[in-house]
């Protein structure tokens, strides 16, 4: 791997920085207040170009890969946390159009969704949990030319803004009887239900979706029955850990810059505090941190980009940047002391946004168990 960035990807990042700081960072207490989407910043990041960067460019999307996704998640991030989770995870509910799709779902789908001119989401997860598919119990039943769904799907990301939801659902006994379905807002018997109230990543919502007797056609299904948890988990070791793991590079950043501006600026016993060596050690611990998950996002990232597999690779670089967001956050919280406690300070919604993240796209236990399935093979 080279570590040098092209030309491109320099200018992909400073453009992204910008785009952070000019149209991001404007509404940033404004999601903090109200824990909406706001639909003028996503035109925006339309605009920017920045949802269609998995889309192939036959399709209108930009095609610029994946390490150029991450690059531009950790800048979004590093202001908003959620505006780059809302971002990560659109992307993800592209991918099995992108994958799996055929021509026609290719051309129906995927131009409008370059433009964000529809909006996307991945519905997996159930009341019985996400990490074990075969406890999935909603159900698709095969009318005719149809397929009936029922059942619920709860934490779903983007779930009150979607337009179009990737859904997996059981047509079968196990975890070969699972099959994935593109449904579309507007569809009779689908709605969004329950709105969750979390504590981090406001302005990127999470809910419920609800299918009572919703009848899709069967051309909506991805590819063919049975290939529901292939497509879906694929996509999201893919894209949805390389993506969170992004997300909290961006929280690693802004937990490093903000921590040395207020050591800097902050005196006791007539100096710096940036003087005292326990903050100088709680400044080197976000340090390393953050250089050591950048390394590992940005391999996962490259790897993908290269075509090869690599499932272990982009895990451990969830699992690092994941939790080393939390440890940095909390260590910026520390650093601040007692200013680190209040919301006007944004260590705080560092410590809240990176706690978040943990459980998304598989927790920690989860991914310790796929980086050993690599290791013990």
């Amino acid at each position: 791997m080279d570590l040098r960035f092209t030309e491109e990807q320099q200018l992909i990042r400073r453009s992204a920085r910008e785009f952070a700081e000019s149209a991001v960072s404007p509404h940033v207490q404004e999601m903090e207040d109200d824990g909406k989407t706001p639909m003028d910043l996503v035109q925006e990041m339309a605009k920017m170009g920045l949802m269609g960067v998995c889309v192939p460019r036959e399709f209108g999307g930009t095609e610029l890969g994946n390490l150029a996704r991450t690059i531009m998640l950790e800048e979004i991030g590093r202001v908003s946390a959620a505006s780059a989770f809302f971002l990560q995870i659109f992307h993800l509910g592209i991918d099995p159009i992108v994958t799996a799709g055929n021509d026609a779902q290719k051309k129906e789908y995927l131009p409008t969704l370059a433009k964000g001119e529809r909006l996307a989401t991945c519905a997996v997860t159930e009341s019985t949990g996400g990490s074990d598919p075969a406890s999935l119990r909603m159900e698709a039943r095969r009318d005719g030319n149809d397929y009936i769904l029922n059942g619920r799907k709860v934490f779903i990301t983007n779930a009150h803004v979607a337009d179009t939801v990737v859904v997996i659902a059981r047509t079968g006994e196990g975890s070969k009887g699972l099959s994935a379905f593109l449904v579309d807002k507007g569809m009779k018997g689908f709605r969004a239900g329950r709105h969750e109230h979390e504590f981090g990543l406001q302005g990127c919502n999470t809910g419920e979706l609800v299918f009572e007797d919703c009848r899709v056609p069967a051309s909506s299904l991805l590819g063919e029955e049975g290939q529901g948890l292939r497509i879906a988990f694929g996509s999201i070791g893919r894209l949805g850990r390389t993506g969170t793991a992004a997300t909290a590079l961006g929280i690693l950043n802004a937990c490093l810059e903000d921590t040395v501006k207020h050591a800097k600026g902050r005196q006791l016993y007539g100096q710096p505090i940036a003087k005292l060596q326990a903050i100088q050690w709680h400044i080197s611990d976000i340090w390393l941190d953050l250089n050591i998950a950048r390394q590992m996002c940005y391999r996962a990232s490259w790897l993908i980009d290269q075509g090869e597999r690599c499932d272990a690779e982009a895990a451990a670089a969830k699992l690092y940047a994941t939790e080393a967001a939390v440890r940095s956050a909390k260590k910026a919280i520390d650093v601040y002391g007692g200013y680190g406690y209040l919301k006007e300070y944004a260590v705080q919604r560092y410590f809240r946004d990176s706690e978040c993240l943990i459980a998304c796209a598989g927790t920690s236990e989860v991914m310790r168990i796929v980086i050993a399935s690599t290791a013990l093979a």
